[in-house]
């Protein structure tokens, strides 16, 4: 017989800090579990200012896709644009100067779709992906190294684009597929899928 799911959350005996750079905090956190199990969990802890992803459509059928350096890889991928939202702005005003910034395009149109996490264990960080339409030509400048190289794919060939090997970052590949099936569905009259 298998146990209930827990209805409360853990209990926080301790936090403490355990490293610091300046993108990063490692945080250390003691818990004890409804069943009395008491564990060290660490955790990035960021700001909570949010970012946004945003998939950026010059015509109904194709989305920009940027190739930025990703050091984590040490290596050139292929992703979406994408950028943290700076004090006093809102996702829209945020994903808009991101698109301006990276691709060289603003939007007059821009709706949120999804907000997705990337490794919830590890990380409290949410970004929110945004649907970018009606595009029109504007350059703001960036915090890039180096200037970014725009790309347009077809959103309907998102099985070539997973057989590329610089193509792989999991949100951008989620972010992809739910606008994907979004567009599909109001084509089609049907009512929102529910993201």
């Amino acid at each position: 017989m298998t146990q209930p799911p827990p209805t409360h959350k853990p209990q926080v005996l301790s936090r403490h800090s355990v490293a610091k750079s300046r993108l990063f905090h490692i945080e250390s956190l003691e818990l004890r579990f409804s069943n009395g199990a008491e564990r060290t969990f660490e955790r990035l802890s960021g700001s909570d200012q949010g970012a946004v992803m945003i998939i950026a459509m010059p015509d109904p059928d194709h989305v920009l896709l940027i190739r930025e350096y990703a050091a984590g890889f040490e290596d050139y991928v292929l992703t979406l644009p994408k950028g943290l939202v700076d004090p006093g702005e809102d996702i829209i005003t945020a994903a808009n100067r991101e698109l301006m910034e990276e691709c060289g395009f603003g939007a007059r149109l821009i709706e949120p779709l999804v907000e997705l996490s990337l490794a919830p264990n590890y990380m409290r960080h949410r970004m929110q992906v945004l649907l970018a339409t009606d595009l029109y030509p504007k350059r703001l400048p960036g915090d890039e190294p180096e200037p970014l190289e725009v790309e347009t794919h077809a959103l309907e060939e998102l099985p070539a684009l997973l057989l590329r090997d610089d193509f792989h970052e999991a949100r951008a590949i989620a972010a992809l597929y739910i606008a994907r099936d979004t567009l599909r569905a109001r084509r089609r009259g049907e009512p929102s899928l529910g993201w």
